[in-house]
Formats: structure tokens, sequence, C-alpha cells
């Protein structure tokens, strides 16, 4: 038997369940994966509390790197024995083992540990996107980043650096803001003692940044508005704090013929050459050193319940991981 995080209805972190489960063997065009390490997103929360709807009873999390044990017919890029990692998979992750597409597998370097590939293999596939697709970016740039001292946050900062950009970060705590600016983040505001917008119009002599990434949502949408260039762009790529408030046209008119997105990983990684593409500029910075992925909390996997009030409750800092 193995074991798994199962959850029959949503709310806090006590719906989760431990639970032996039967695996089975791989149908056409799937895989049998042992997992030796799983990662912990905050997205999985959404799912957990119904804000990502999902069939009950469900698995948890979509993120892990193991060894292929058994494939089945139709699987064409893997063996048995292969080293692989994932991300954006049927929920399931939270699992000592289990059967998925072939078609969500990527292989994983052996330059790469497996609890390595399961903290960043979706925060590092996130700011590939984020960094390499959604806006024209150049040496000499200045962006804004929320969050700066979280999973996608260091590992967004290295990547930036290596890209030539100044990143002014915010973060929660000077605990939080010495950790970003080891990273490399140029300016660091604690938010919980300055105005944000007003520290990144003082940084910028007044111009705000041509592009502001945010994950916290509700709680900062205004201030992000208010710290952008004239025709500046939105980045909403999360919703730690709750939903993004509606958007009101006119006001990004008034505000500057500003622009708002909301994309997802999924849309980015869709396309299998798309993904081989960003994943391999990823694993070459981690295997060269040039980006380091820290795993500042680790967890049994029969701790997850403890891991999601950890996340939820700002605890965390940088990347999690069960390791099995």
């Amino acid at each position: 038997m193995a074991q798994a995080i199962r959850f029959y209805e949503v709310g806090g972190p006590e719906v989760l369940r431990w639970e032996d489960v039967e695996v089975g063997a791989p149908g056409p065009g799937e895989v049998r994966v042992r997992h030796e390490a799983v990662g912990m997103n905050f997205a999985d929360t959404y799912f957990r509390t119904g804000l990502y709807p999902a069939p009950l009873p469900a698995g948890m999390g979509v993120e892990a790197a193991g060894v292929i044990e058994a494939t089945g017919t139709d699987v064409t890029g893997f063996a048995v024995g292969d080293r692989v990692t994932y991300t954006g998979s049927p929920l399931g992750a939270y699992s000592t083992e289990r059967v998925m597409p072939a078609e969500h597998l990527i292989a994983l370097p052996d330059g790469i540990d497996f609890d390595t590939a399961a903290s960043m293999t979706m925060r590092g596939l996130t700011t590939a996107y984020l960094l390499r697709r959604i806006h024209p970016l150049r040496a000499g740039d200045t962006v804004l980043l929320h969050a700066a001292a979280g999973g996608v946050g260091l590992i967004f900062v290295q990547w930036a650096k290596l890209l030539g950009l100044t990143v002014i970060g915010t973060v929660s705590s000077e605990e939080k803001a010495e950790i970003a600016r080891a990273a490399g983040c140029d300016h660091v505001i604690v938010y919980t003692r300055e105005d944000v917008a007003t520290r990144v119009r003082e940084i910028t002599g007044g111009a705000g940044v041509p592009v502001v990434y945010d994950s916290i949502g509700k709680t900062t949408f205004d201030t992000s508005l208010d710290s952008l260039a004239r025709r500046g762009l939105l980045v909403c790529f999360g919703t730690a704090s709750g939903p993004t408030p509606p958007i009101n046209a006119m006001q990004l008119a008034v505000k500057g013929s500003l622009f708002v997105t909301r994309p997802a990983l999924a849309d980015y990684i869709a396309d299998p050459a798309e993904r081989a593409e960003l994943a391999g500029e990823l694993f070459s910075h981690v295997a060269a050193g040039r980006i380091r992925i820290e795993i500042n909390q680790r967890y049994q996997l029969s701790e997850a319940a403890q891991a999601h009030r950890d996340i939820e409750s700002g605890r965390s800092v940088g990347s999690s991981v069960f390791t099995l």
C-alpha cells in the first residue's frame, strides 16, 4: 500500500487526512512514479479551501520528483528508472507513489537532487515565464516584486539579477528583508511600516516601475497600480491575501493607461516544447549554481496539516518540501 494525503470536504488544514491508498498499474499513456520528495506551494491551500474547486474526495498537491517504476502502453520518451519531476498535473502529489499521465513529466538532470527539484519546479517555472515570457524586459529596467522572500520571490530575485534588472522587493519583516537582500534584492520595502507606492516613487525618481509582479492579490492590488509608471503592466499571478478585486477600466486610464494581466503557469507550459525550453533554462541556472534553491522548511508528508498552517500564517520563508 502507498500513503497519501486526501481531503473529503473543503476547509482548514484539519480536513487533510493521511491514508493508505491503492495505486494500481499504469494505463495507456501513464506511468507509476515513486516519489522521493514532494513540493508544497501556497496554491495547494486554494484547493483545500475551495477557492480552486476540485471534485471531492481528492488528493492534494501538484508537484513532486521521483523515479519511474512502471510504464503503461503508448508512453514515449520515458522509461523505468528515469528520474523525473513535474508540476501542474492532476491533484495527488502528496503521496508516496502514484499513477499519472506521462505527458506531465519533465526529465530531471542528474545534477539536481530530488529535494531541490520538488521544491522549485513550480516556483522555478513560474519565475521562468514571469521573466522570460510576460514582458520584454531589458537590462537596466526596475521592477517591483511583492513577497520577495517567498519561494518564487527568492528565485525571481536571483534570476532577475542575471538579466541585469533592478529589483524592488516587499516583505513583511526585517528578518525577511535580510533574506531578500542576501538573494540580491536591490531595494527592500517592509510594507508593515512603509508605504510601498511612496517608496517606489522615491526610488525611481517619481517615475514608477514598468512592471509589478504581485502574488498577494486583494490587499496589494491598489498599491501595485499606484507603483506603476505610465503604460505600466501589473502581473497578478497569485492571491495569497484573497482574490484580486474587480478591475475598473476607467481607473486604469486615469492612473496612466495601465495594463493588468492574470496569467496561469498551466498556459505557459502546456506546449511540450515551450515547457522543455523554460525547464532547460531553469535547470541550467540551478545546476551551475547561478540560482541557489534554499529549502527553508522540511516536513514529513504526514505533517501536511501543520505545513499548511505555517505557510498560511506567514511563518514559512522561501521553499518548503515534504521528504520521503
